[in-house]
């Protein structure tokens, strides 16, 4: 510039923000929080929904966590996909509400206070169980406070300062209320059978509150002797990886369709149990196994076994006889036909403990065997059991007690053990204790799941499973759809519901027995509608505490029934069934529910179709005659960088908190956005690095069109028809998203929004769109028909951008929208999403566009080398010639147009074949770019290099740059 050139730096409509380059999120979303409580946003939304009068309610109902810690990464990610899907479906136009929720009662919160007393030496037997209840509800009171805050930090909306809470006395009386539905309609028995059982908890355990780890099992081989000699004296021999259950073994099965044989061992090793000579029966496929882990070294088979031969043959129990044992185990062993047993491992015969094991159970049903209560609550054997009595299964602190080891041993002595040996295997534990679990037969309450139901609700089948089976096909959709077919799997094969609990804290089964009846008397539960509603509304003005209160029992029989007749059930509800009924006191009876009790989206982690999805199926099949929800959303695990489950020992876990402390809210967001949810996800601190670079892109893009909008006058915007093709395209591209963000969010599919919208903000808008619109911006005259059309389209961007965004980066959108809107009362969050015209869509622009962009992609390519070969510095230095075949010829005709999309201060377009050594593209044939330097002097105002410059009022200003200075 020469010296008496003006600095025409200041005449340029630079972007002008306050809007900063550094988030600072941490430091600032608190007080987007408090903003938020303030004008209180998710209330004046409902109203916003009730003034309209036409707005769909839209459920999301939230499936409880328990108010037993603080926060993990599982819960952000959760809580976070919830409030995308709650918030986006706001903003398409729906009365979105969102009541959060916790679940208070059951053993993890029980476990808490029982690990309270173990620490001060107390006997929790010893308090009185309403002063223990009350103990577990201020444990739970004080956790709920916790986590609501820490929900609350991450941007997470909703009636927080009106939960749902299960211990709250109207959700204890509608537990007991739908319970008593069951009681009613003939699905509630009370049954005798295995089910799975914590020694250390002391209480039957639900499928869904176990976890399988890897458990290393003592393996037993044990000999069963025929009675009077059949078999000329051979053994039939078992295998079993739980050897405590020897004592109760009623039966031995076996399956007619397996090929078995007489086998003789010839030799052995040394130390071997058996002698050469002895005779075993085993299935020839697996023989030889058996004789490797028996230390036989040569045997040989002498004959096939047939299943008639087996049928009816009689056994001695291993401790038959047995010194000590005083008669216990001198009964017969029958051996019976059962399709359960295969020769895929063990030896072809299965030891039957009916009180042990389901397959067990049901093979002893249908023969009538005997059960054995040798087993107590504490898994020690019962303390006059001969020889074993008092010796623990499992001990207090989770391992194996000496039953496995002092059985093993007896059998030796007896002469029954063939072999022995350690087996690491999957095995389930508690997933409170952490401890294994066994399976104990005990007098349970069930609901029968194929029971005809005396409900009148059979719309969709008589019986629970009926109902559910009907809901998965035609009444639910699942995302992913795989969700479909493990759900529909666990339905068609589980056994009746569990129900019982022999626990404190909970929710009673409110229910009483007639004394002396038998569980099969058609008298044997009582069934009064009035009794009932006393329960209720008792339950609803002191809670389920009053249930455990001396003489509740005459209170509400009083008048009815003598209650000296009837006996008062004091087991606990399964947590599950809890949860399960949460449709009916949220979503039935809440004002901000729906009258039909049914919600729009469960969404919970895929662990949840064995738990929460699943309770909720079978208690509503029960109460409602079907599933309380049309969609079920799941989402998987989350590992860390390298895909490893975390855990606080290997110390890889990831605290929601310190990400937030670090980075702020909206990053953990945008991770949760970027990930495929549907699937396991990784998070570690290279993954956050690489989630706050992309939002940092992002927000640059939102902060340069922040600038370019603060002198906008909508009074001045531009008619679609009126602008330019380049505008006209930009506004179609909003159209395509608009219906993609549209149905990305209506599939829950947040990942495909995000990825649609930054894909848009840096490519079609930073590195294309706002590139090229620069120099009219800032150089073009305030009011030219080029600068208005763009501010127009940028309003519109703007617009859409924010609230597109909003549900994923709530406190970010926030900030884009009152840097612009800074009013006392302007939230993005009270915006909908904008309705954009269909007359935006324009597909034949489109395509023409997109032939345009990929000549322009040429050329650009073509002063990549010019810059790289420091012929030029800028693209404003060049002048190119671009040669098109004749088709592309019809397309790229103003080379005024081309030139600024090109961002040259010049172009020339010819039509025909480019000379050699032009820059040509092997994926965009039809273009060749020949370079040539723009001829002129530099505009000092705009930098473009025309011939003009100097000529004008202004010095050192082309002709667009003069007349915008006037």
């Amino acid at each position: 510039m020469c010296a008496d050139t003006p600095d025409y730096k200041d005449t340029l409509f630079l972007p002008e923000t306050d809007f900063p380059m550094r988030a600072g999120l941490p430091q600032r979303e608190p007080e987007w929080l408090a903003r938020w409580e303030r004008l209180g946003v998710y209330e004046a939304l409902r109203e916003k929904a009730r003034a309209s009068g036409n707005r769909k309610p839209f459920i999301l109902h939230d499936g409880p966590p328990y108010a037993n810690g603080h926060l993990h990464i599982g819960h952000a990610l959760n809580k976070t996909i919830k409030d995308i899907i709650v918030r986006s479906h706001q903003m398409m136009g729906f009365d979105s509400r969102y009541v959060p929720g916790w679940d208070c009662h059951g053993l993890p919160i029980e476990w808490k206070i029982e690990e309270q007393y173990r620490a001060k030496g107390l006997d929790k037997d010893e308090v009185d169980i309403v002063d223990f209840r009350q103990e577990c509800r201020k444990f739970a009171e004080g956790w709920i406070d916790v986590q609501r805050e820490e929900f609350k930090r991450l941007g997470v909306t909703g009636t927080w300062n009106d939960p749902y809470l299960t211990m709250d006395f109207h959700a204890e009386a509608v537990i007991a209320e739908e319970f008593m539905k069951f009681l009613m309609n003939g699905a509630l028995y009370q049954g005798s059978k295995p089910v799975m059982w914590s020694p250390v908890e002391k209480t039957a355990l639900a499928e869904a509150e176990v976890e399988y780890h890897d458990h290393t099992s003592h393996q037993i081989w044990v000999r069963f002797k025929p009675v009077d000699g059949a078999l000329d004296g051979a053994s039939v021999v078992i295998w079993t990886t739980t050897p405590w259950t020897i004592p109760q073994n009623r039966a031995v099965a076996y399956n007619p369709s397996i090929t078995y044989g007489l086998y003789r061992v010839t030799e052995a090793e040394e130390k071997a149990t058996v002698t050469v000579g002895e005779t075993i029966l085993l299935a020839d496929a697996l023989a030889e196994g058996v004789m490797a882990a028996a230390k036989v070294t040569g045997f040989e088979k002498l004959r096939d076994v047939p299943a008639d031969e087996l049928s009816g043959l009689v056994l001695a129990h291993p401790f038959r006889g047995v010194e000590n044992g005083n008669g216990e185990w001198d009964y017969d062993v029958p051996m019976l036909p059962g399709d359960h047993v295969t020769d895929d491992a063990g030896t072809g015969f299965v030891h039957t403990a009916p009180s042990h094991g389901d397959d067990d159970y049901q093979l002893g049903l249908k023969f009538k065997l005997p059960m054995t209560y040798n087993v107590e609550p504490d898994g020690t054997y019962r303390a006059d059991l001969p020889i074993f009595g008092g010796e623990a299964i499992i001990v207090q602190d989770g391992k194996d007690g000496p039953a496995n080891v002092s059985v093993i041993k007896n059998l030796a002595w007896a002469g029954a053990l063939l072999a022995k040996g350690k087996l690491k295997h999957s095995y389930p534990h508690s997933w409170r204790s952490k401890a294994p679990v066994i399976f104990r037969n005990t007098p349970q309450w069930f609901a029968a799941i194929d029971k005809v139901l005396d409900d009148g609700m059979g719309q969709y089948g008589d019986t629970i499973r009926q109902r559910a089976l009907k809901s998965i096909e035609d009444l639910v959709k699942f995302t992913p759809v795989s969700g479909r077919n493990r759900l529909h799997s666990m339905m068609e094969s589980r056994p009746d519901w569990v129900l019982s609990r022999q626990r404190a804290w909970g929710v009673p089964l409110t229910c009483f027995v007639k004394k002396g009846a038998k569980p099969t008397d058609p008298d044997f539960l009582l069934k009064d509608a009035q009794v009932n509603t006393r329960i209720r509304l008792a339950f609803e003005e002191e809670g389920a505490d009053v249930w455990y209160v001396k003489g509740f029992k005459e209170r509400v029989l009083k008048d009815l029934h003598d209650p000296e007749a009837y006996d008062q059930v004091f087991d606990i509800l399964d947590v599950w069934f809890d949860s399960g009924s949460t449709h009916a006191f949220v979503l039935r009876d809440r004002e901000d529910g729906v009258p039909d009790g049914i919600a729009d989206v469960y969404m919970e982690g895929t662990d949840q179709h064995r738990g929460w999805f699943h309770s909720s199926m079978l208690q509503g099949c029960g109460t409602k005659g079907r599933a309380p929800y049309r969609n079920v959303v799941t989402h998987g695990f989350t590992l860390d960088e390298k895909g490893m489950k975390m855990s606080k020992s290997i110390g890889n876990t990831i605290v929601p908190q310190e990400v937030i402390d670090q980075y702020g809210a909206d990053i953990l967001r945008l991770w949760v956005a970027l990930s495929d949810y549907t699937q396991d996800q990784r998070i570690g601190p290279e993954i956050l690095k690489g989630t706050a670079d992309s939002y940092r892109r992002l927000r640059n893009t939102l902060r340069f069109m922040l600038g370019a909008l603060g002198a906008y006058d909508p009074a001045k915007a531009v008619a679609r028809d009126a602008m330019p093709e380049l505008e006209q395209l930009m506004l179609h591209r909003l159209a395509e998203l608009d219906a993609q963000v549209r149905k990305s969010y209506a599939a829950f599919d947040f990942q495909g929004v995000f990825q649609s919208l930054f894909a848009f903000a840096t490519t079609d808008l930073s590195a294309f769109y706002f590139d090229i619109r620069k120099d009219a911006l800032y150089c073009d005259p305030a009011d030219s028909p080029v600068r208005l059309a763009s501010l127009t389209v940028m309003d519109a961007l703007f617009h859409r951008l924010t609230t597109w965004l909003a549900p994923i980066l709530p406190f970010t959108m926030e900030d884009v929208w009152l840097s612009r809107f800074p009013g006392d009362d302007e939230s993005v969050h009270l915006q909908d999403f904008p309705d954009t015209p269909e007359s935006w869509l324009d597909p034949e622009l489109a395509a023409r566009a997109q032939k345009v962009r990929a000549v322009r992609r040429v050329v650009t390519g073509a002063l990549e080398v010019e810059r790289r070969n420091k012929t030029i510095g800028a693209s404003l230095e060049a002048a190119p010639t671009v040669y098109l075949s004749p088709e592309l010829a019809q397309i790229v005709t103003n080379p005024d147009t081309f030139s600024t999309l090109c961002i040259t201060s010049g172009i020339t377009l010819t039509q025909g074949e480019a000379p050699e050594g032009a820059f040509a593209a092997e994926d965009v044939p039809g273009v060749g770019v020949v370079f040539h330097h723009a001829e002129g002097e530099k505009c000092q105002r705009c930098w473009k290099i025309l011939p003009d410059v100097g000529t004008h009022k202004h010095p050192g200003t082309c002709a667009r740059c003069d007349a915008a200075l006037g």
